[in-house]
This record gives C-alpha cells, structure tokens and sequence, in this order.
C-alpha cells in the first residue's frame, strides 16, 4: 500500500463503514499495526477506474475531540498525515450526528469527503437530502451512497479523486472545535439540506411522547426491562440445565483420559472435578441467559430505544453529578460489567466517565442472576415455583431500581469529593427508528457481546476450580481449608446477617459470579467438589437447616448486587483507565454499599 493514496474510512458506530469497505475492497483486507502503535486496522485495495487505492477502515467514533481508545486511534492516524484523504461516512436517516464528525476530520485533513450512507433507507423513510446544498453550506464534497447495492460508488470516487488533485487548503469556515457549537452548527446545516415527510415525522415525534414522556417514558422502560428478564430467565431454564447434563456427562470419560496419559489420580481428579467441572457450570449458567439477553439487548439497540432510555434518565444521572450516557453503559452491564465499562467511552468527559467506570458495577450482570432467581424463587416466591421467572423479573426489576439509586448515590459522592468538576452538558439526538438487520443482530449479538463475554469468563473460572477443588480437599487438623476459612469468617459475616459459608462463596466467587451458591451448598455439604445443585425445594430445606432465614435470604440478595466486581470487570477497568488507584476504589465503593446495606437490614431485623 506503499504506491497507492491511503483513504481513511472514518465514521460513527452502526453507519455502514464496515459495509463500505467491504464493498469498496471485496472483502480481501488484512489486519496491520500502524506504525508506532499496536493498534491492529483493517486494510484493504480497491481498484478503481485502473487506479488503485490503499483502504484503511478506522474505529468507529462518535468525536475526535475526547480520550477514548477509539478517538485517540482515528484521530492520531489521520493527523500523523497517514491518510492522504478521508472519507466520513454518515448516516443519511440521522445526519446531524455524523456531519459534527465531518467538521472534526475536516481540521486534521483538507481533503475530507463526506460519504452520505444509507440513501436507499432513508428514501423509504421519506427523507431526502440535497447534496448540492450541503456543500455549499459545509464546503465539503459530498456524495450520496448505499453501499449494500454499491449505488454511488463512482460518484464518491469521482468526488475523492478531485479532492486528492486539488491543492490543499485551509479547513472549511463551518469547521469548530467545540463540540456543542459543532453540534449546533452541524444541526442549522441539516435544517436546510434535510427534508422529512411530514407523516413519517409526526408518526416519529407520537411515538417518542410515549416512550420519553414525563409520566409514561420511565414505566415504560422498567415495562420493556421486566420484559426481557421474564424471557431470559424463562427461556434460559430448560437449556441451561440441558446444557449443564451434557457437560458434567463428558466428565468422567475426561477423568478417564487423564488418567490414560498417565497422570496421577489426584491430578487427573483435579482437572476434571475441579476445573472442568466449575468451567462447565459457569458455561451452562452463563450461555443460555446471555444468548437471549444480548440477542433482546441488541435489538432495542439497533431499533433506536436505548437512546431514548438515556433521555429517560438524564435528569437524574445530571442531579447526580454524572453524564445522562451512563444509562446505557448501565444498561449493558445488565448482560455483563466489563462489556459496561468499555462502552464508557462513549462519555466524552474524562471525570464523568471514570465516574461511570467506578459506579457501573452495582448493576448485576447476569452472571448474578441465576444466585438471584434461585434465592428469590425459594423464600419470597415460593408458594408459585412454576411462575418463579415471573415473579423473578418483577423482583429483578425491583433491585435494578435499588441499584440505581446507589448508583445515583455513589456518583453524587465521587462528584463532590474525588472527582469535583464542572459538570458537562452533552446533546442527546433521538435517531429515527431503524428496524434492525437479522445478520448484523446475530453477529453483534452472540459473536461480539455473548462469545466474547464467555470467553473472558471461562479463561478465569478453570484456574478457579483448581483453587476451589484444593481448598475443599487439603485438610488442616481434620479439617479442609475451606471449612477453617467459613468457621474462621463466620462471626464477621454474622455482623451483616451473612454467615461464613456465603461469605467465602462471594471470595471464591470472585473469579465468576456463577458458582457462588454452588460453592455455599458445597460450604454445607461438606462435598469435596463442586455438585449438581438440588432442586429448590430440596435446596430451601438445606440452607434453612444451616440458618438461613428471610433475614439471610435479604442480605444475600443485597449483597449479590452490590458487591466487588468480578475479577473479569476489574481487568477491565485497569485496562480502561490505566490506574491501579481507580480499580480499587471500583472494588471498594460497590463492596461497602452492600454491606453497609446488609448492616442496616440485619440491624432492623434484630430490632423487630
């Protein structure tokens, strides 16, 4: 790519760039650091017109002007001069948003393009854009595109090709560094280019009434979250316990294989027992819920809700101190934490997004879940076992709200002592409605959100069997470790209405938040490895014969939302904000809520 002009693909997330350039370079493009970096992007050739061009696809971004990863790599690729020209690509049906970007890139390269993407949706909606005019009005070449039909192609080219023989010049007028004034001047543009059926938009602004209205807009969200509890917990049951039968069955012919190769039975017992055994429980706990929740999630994404969930709760985040996007960074770490704490970095204010960061982890992932509905379903909705997902996502959705606010409470704190600060404002641009694309769902979903989270989580819960199985099976006077660390915990647990066995569960847990009410039966049951969990019943008859009560049940349920992130979470953050300081304070903060919130309960409970 030597010989060839380098055009760098820049754009938001979800506009068709990766489509663009699929299209633009037949799929034939290669991965390769930039140099000085070790930032791996995507590279490709596209000839055109007996001319070749060297394709280089940036991070998707919504700015160039804050501190994320994605920014930092877009931003520092284009102003090193390693793009001969770049090319925006923006979203025809939500332009405002993609053209404030066009007038950052503008100030790095003169030879920006703007790529109007998505006509063909667009023109179904009823939108159309006058092209002539937006380069008058932004000096920019622009061309309108679709690059799933390949429509437009030569007319971007041809607009590329002027843009690279022409003589450089200084940036547009329009161009701005303020990302509100860009915003601003991005919006009086569109007014004057854009024009949108006049049905289409009145059916559009009736429906984001309902959904962001004063009265209506917060109901309907919690509505729409117990929704996708319901499904989740309901549909993850019976694959769930397929999953876990057909897993723990390849165990004894994998003990019987180690022991073939010659290992030692112990050895050969705490491979299988120990570390294949929890990796296939935290596999058959965590596949099922996150292959029907991130599915749910993604769909309420590419639909355009979750923007419309933000606004929801922007008031609040804002009387908090914090950034109103942190609402769907919270809304991510439902299905998991860590995948929360990368979307901060759609938070343009430093100190706000590390506030995001260190506050998004007292919303339980759904690794907490299965702890959760097992323990509601036994002492609070007992009498209806055969609704339990029901009556669990009522009571899910009831914690999330708990969560919240100690979320709120949390930041509102950090906001008026660690991380004082003016507090930013930011312009929230509702999209239109976008019904969303099967494969593109299918693929953000499982591949990106579901594998990715899984493989993060099994990487860390083999090495915790070992550790399990080695602490259940040492004995110390009589007595395994892990009997001697519950007796030893026991009376401080007892001070927060916990006891030692739940206690060392939540620290053995810690690796994956699946196996700590396996480990708590197994804490009873004295058993030297992990089991198959009884049924509820059974299971209510056993932690009520070792003292649970509806106080126990309380200060667990607490405790199991609001408590130290997993250990996945915690690289995550360290890798997030570069800062040991900041991962244990993220430890720190959700651990003392819960058990100042569970010493409160036990408190009240002894008084009564």
């Amino acid at each position: 790519m030597q010989n060839e002009p380098v055009i760098a693909l820049c754009g938001n997330p979800n506009v068709g760039k990766s489509t663009l350039f699929n299209a633009l370079t037949g799929m034939k493009q290669h991965t390769g650091n930039w140099s000085g970096k070790t930032v791996s992007l995507a590279r490709g050739i596209c000839t055109r017109g007996g001319k070749r061009y060297g394709i280089v696809d940036l991070p998707g971004t919504y700015s160039l002007l804050t501190h994320s990863k994605e920014e930092e790599i877009a931003s520092g690729f284009i102003a090193d001069g390693n793009a001969d020209a770049a090319v925006v690509v923006c979203d025809a049906t939500c332009l405002v948003r993609s053209l404030t970007l066009a007038m950052q890139v503008s100030r790095l390269n003169a030879r920006t393009v703007i790529c109007i993407n998505l006509m063909d949706e667009a023109e179904r909606r009823g939108i159309s854009i006058d092209t002539a005019k937006l380069e008058a009005l932004s000096g920019l070449p622009c061309a309108a595109v679709s690059a799933r039909s390949e429509r437009g192609i030569d007319e971007l080219f041809i607009k590329i090709n002027a843009a690279l023989e022409a003589e450089p010049s200084p940036p547009p007028a329009f161009a701005c560094d303020c990302p509100n004034a860009a915003f601003c001047l991005s919006e009086s543009i569109c007014a004057k280019c854009v024009a949108v059926s006049k049905k289409a938009d009145e059916c559009r602004m009736k429906i984001d009434r309902i959904l962001t209205g004063r009265y209506t807009g917060i109901p309907i969200m919690l509505l729409l979250l117990a929704l996708v509890f319901y499904i989740t917990l309901e549909g993850a049951n019976y694959p769930s316990a397929w999953l876990s039968k057909l897993l723990l069955s390849l165990e004894p012919p994998l003990n019987s294989a180690l022991l073939s190769l010659g290992l030692p039975q112990g050895a050969a017992l705490a491979l299988s027992a120990g570390a294949y055994r929890v990796l296939a429980w935290v596999v058959s706990v965590m596949l099922p819920p996150m292959a029907i929740f991130f599915p749910m999630f993604t769909f309420l994404e590419e639909l355009g809700y979750l923007p419309r969930a933000a606004f929801n709760m922007d008031h609040y985040f804002s009387r908090s101190g914090s950034c109103g996007k942190q609402a769907l960074t919270m809304l991510m770490g439902l299905g998991c934490n860590a995948a929360a704490i990368v979307g901060c970095r759609i938070i343009d204010s430093p100190r706000e997004r590390l506030i995001a960061i260190l506050t998004n982890a007292f919303v339980p992932c759904n690794g907490r879940f299965p702890a959760l509905i097992a323990v509601i379903s036994m002492f609070f909705t007992y009498s209806a076992f055969a609704s339990g997902a029901l009556a669990g996502a009522v009571m899910l959705t009831a914690l999330l709200i708990v969560s919240v606010a100690a979320t709120l409470l949390c930041g509102r704190l950090l906001s008026r002592t660690l991380l004082k600060g003016e507090q930013s404002s930011f312009t929230l641009e509702l999209p239109p409605f976008r019904m969303p694309r099967v494969g593109r769902l299918i693929v953000r979903s499982v591949v990106d959100r579901t594998l990715f989270v899984l493989g993060r989580a099994a990487a860390v819960a083999a090495p915790a069997g070992l550790l399990l199985y080695a602490l259940s099976n040492i004995s110390i006077g009589g007595q395994s470790i892990l009997a001697a660390a519950v007796d030893f915990l026991d009376p401080f647990a007892r001070v927060f209405g916990l006891d030692g066995a739940i206690l060392i569960a939540f620290m053995l847990g810690f690796p994956a938040n699946e196996i700590v009410l396996p480990i708590a039966i197994m804490a009873y049951t004295a058993s030297g490895s992990l089991e198959e969990l009884p049924a509820l019943c059974d299971m209510r008859a056993l932690l009520i014969a070792n003292g649970w009560s509806i106080k126990t049940a309380v200060c667990f349920v607490l405790f199991s939302v609001m408590h130290w992130p997993c250990s996945t979470t915690l690289l995550t953050i360290k890798k997030e904000t570069g800062s040991l300081k900041w991962t244990i304070l993220a430890f720190l903060l959700p651990t003392l809520f819960g058990l100042a919130a569970c010493f409160i309960v036990n408190a009240v409970f002894t008084l009564l």
